[in-house]
Formats: structure tokens, sequence, C-alpha cells
């Protein structure tokens, strides 16, 4: 069986594959997990501060062999599947190859040879450091050299490794910089921990954690923002979602990307069914291209039916990894109303049964309780509707009068 692990997961193989979580060879199974949290130490005693899992498909099942593959598929590690989860040592089949700044990659094994055992001042970086004075004279007090760790991970990967060569050229000769992808934890002390422990594993004698960066969101109207429609068939939602489109096209405000259902149904979801899976995938697919959108500061405006909270739940989050905004309008038009207008005739031939997967006839509509907007069009014109959405990306300051 072949698997992809989400970002998290995929950061934690390379750290477990390059030596860098120590003395840890694979993920931990539910028992160590347990074992822990409740007791702070593995089987053999050794301090460890944060549980490592991997969360295969429900299909994968004990005595499986599971190969983790990177974005683009290539084979990074072989995990076995036991009763606990997958457990045991990985046997890696290839070093990691995705993510920018490839060519600075290090295994601790090789920073602590080029070290050979000299005094090290690591610094772990989640962002720019704010005194590299403090750096050198504490380096120079210990008589150490400086091993710049940036903390890779994510988004804001690329400007850390970018800030740490930047801060190596105004150090003294000899700075490292080896990038770490070391995914941050919710609590600050687990994280903090970690980032001490992998300091460690590449040949630190001192650490000092790198302050987080602060990060001060620019002003609404040039933050990417996903305005994401959820209704019934007929109830609508696209010609409200049309009606917002041509109004910020007319006033030229914002770049617009515009995908409705049954455009991206012929275009970017072509040969998908109407499965429970492929309703999904489809809906994932408009999330990853609206949310590309909004990271480059765009506003898309997306109109499918999304019937299921999960689902819709996963676009939020995509939204939101990436610095965006996400508004959640839902038009709740009742299914009486909609199936009375039934311009398409589909209600009629889900009736008769010859759509044997028709949402609000013969699959469910999960009714979003977390909308930011409701709007029920059945006494409304579309002016009115399209006014309200306006009003409401006014109000947020998305877009300026």
């Amino acid at each position: 069986m072949d698997f992809t692990p989400d970002e998290h997961e995929l950061a934690d193989l390379e750290l477990l594959l390059s030596g860098a979580f120590h003395p840890l060879t694979g993920f931990l199974g539910h028992d160590d997990v347990h074992t822990v949290q409740e007791q702070g130490t593995l089987a053999d005693g050794t301090p460890w501060p944060a549980p490592v899992t991997l969360h295969l498909p429900a299909e994968a099942v004990p005595g499986d062999e599971v190969r983790l593959l990177d974005p683009e598929g290539l084979p990074l590690a072989v995990v076995t599947v036991t009763p606990d989860g997958p457990n045991g040592p990985l046997r890696s089949l290839n070093a990691p190859e995705h993510g920018p700044f490839a060519r600075l990659r290090r295994t601790p094994e090789q920073v602590r040879a080029e070290l050979a055992g000299a005094e090290t001042l690591a610094v772990t970086m989640r962002g720019p450091l704010d005194d590299l004075s403090e750096v050198a004279a504490t380096a120079k007090e210990l008589d150490a050299r400086i091993l710049l760790l940036p903390l890779s991970y994510g988004e804001a990967g690329p400007a850390v490794v970018r800030a740490a060569l930047k801060a190596a050229q105004q150090l003294p000769e000899g700075t490292l910089v080896v990038p770490v992808p070391l995914a941050p934890r919710d609590e600050i002390e687990i994280d903090l921990e970690l980032r001490e422990h992998v300091a460690t594993a590449y040949g630190a004698t001192e650490h000092l954690a790198g302050p987080e960066p602060v990060r001060i969101p620019g002003p609404p109207h040039r933050r990417g923002l996903v305005v994401f429609f959820t209704g019934l068939s007929g109830s609508g939602k696209s010609t409200i979602a049309r009606g917002l489109r041509d109004a910020l096209l007319e006033s030229g405000s914002r770049k617009i990307t515009y995908l409705d259902g049954d455009l991206v149904r012929h275009l970017l979801s072509k040969g998908l069914t109407f499965s429970r899976d492929d309703r999904d995938l489809n809906i994932r697919r408009i999330g990853f291209v609206a949310a590309e959108a909004a990271r480059h500061g765009g506003l898309a405006i997306c109109a499918p039916i999304a019937p299921f909270a999960d689902t819709r739940d996963e676009v939020r989050e995509l939204v939101d990894s990436v610095g965006g905004d996400f508004l959640l309008v839902h038009v709740s038009t009742p299914l009486e109303e909609c199936e009375r207008r039934d311009r398409k005739g589909l209600y009629a031939k889900a009736r008769a049964g010859e759509i044997p997967a028709f949402t609000g006839v013969s699959d469910p509509y999960e009714e979003p309780d977390d909308a930011d907007l409701v709007i029920d069009t059945t006494h409304i014109s579309v002016e009115a509707a399209v006014s309200r959405v306006l009003d409401t990306l006014v109000a947020g300051r998305w877009v300026r009068q």
C-alpha cells in the first residue's frame, strides 16, 4: 500500500529518517504515545518531549507494509502496521527531495562530523533574529561556532531560511546554516523542548531559541479572501456569486477568481462522478485553487453545492493555512422553493429515479452552523442578495467603497 502523509507528518518523517529525532527510529504507536504523555519518557528511559504519530488510512491493517511517499510520489520509507498503529523502525528508501533549499539539507551526522566536537552554539529560528549582536557575543563568550537552524516548516519556511542566510553573512566566519523542517507544536513548552532536542542532535553544546516571529497581517483589502457559497441546487448561489463577481469586476478593486460548481465540473473536475468520494475531491480541488488565489492576495468566489460540513471545514483550514480569510455564505433557500424553480429539470429527474444520488432528494445536505452570512432568496431579488454580500465585504474592509 502507498500513502502520502500530510505536511506535518512528512516533516516528522524527514527528521526521523535523518536522525534528528534520535533515539526515535519510527513513529510512536498508541501505547508509546500514552507512555510519552503520562510518564515523559520512552521505554529506555530517554526523555522525549512529544508524540510523533502517523495517521494511516483505515484500510491499512496490522501486518501491512506501507510505503510513505512525498507529494510528488517519490517513495521515502516503509513502515509496518501493528495493532497499535504504524510502529517499529522505518526502512529508508530515498532521501527527501521535496521543498525549497534542498541543497542546504544535511543530516545531524554530517553536521556533527564537520563540527568535529567543537563547542557549538545552535540557534533555532522560526523568524528573523532580532539581535545578531547577542548571538555573536554569546558565541564569543563560549568560544563556540555558530549553527543556525532555521525551522523551515510550512509557508513561512523559505522566508525563515532566507533570514538565516542573511544573518550568516553578518556573523563570524564559519557560521553554518542547516534548514530543519520541525513542525511547530501547539504548546510552546513542547515546541521549545523539541527545538532543544534537535539542536543537540546536530551537535550543539549550547542552544538559543530565536524569538517567535510576530505576524502582523496586512489590511483586509490586501489580504487573500475566499467567498465560499454553499446551498442546494436552485438556491440561487451561482446567480449571487456571478452578481458578486460582476460587481467586483466593475469596481476594479480586487483581482477575482471565479469557481462556479458547474464550470469546475466541466474543466477542473471533468470525469468525476457524484459519489461521496468524488464530490469531496471536487470540493477539495475547488478549495486548492481558491487557496492558491488567496495566497497571492486575490479574491476567489466559489459556488459549489458543498453538501458536507467536514469538506467545507477542510477548505476553510486550507485557506487559513496560506494566510487567507474565508467567508462562508449559506444560501439557505428551502428545498420546496428550489424544487419549484427547477430550471434545469434536475429535481424532476431525481424524483423519477433518473439521478440516483441527488442532494436534497436522495442524498443529504448538511446545513452549516458556522456560516458568516445566511441568505434566503425566496422573497428577495438577486440585486438585494448581491448587495448583502457586498455590504459584508465592505464592513469587513475586504473591499473598499
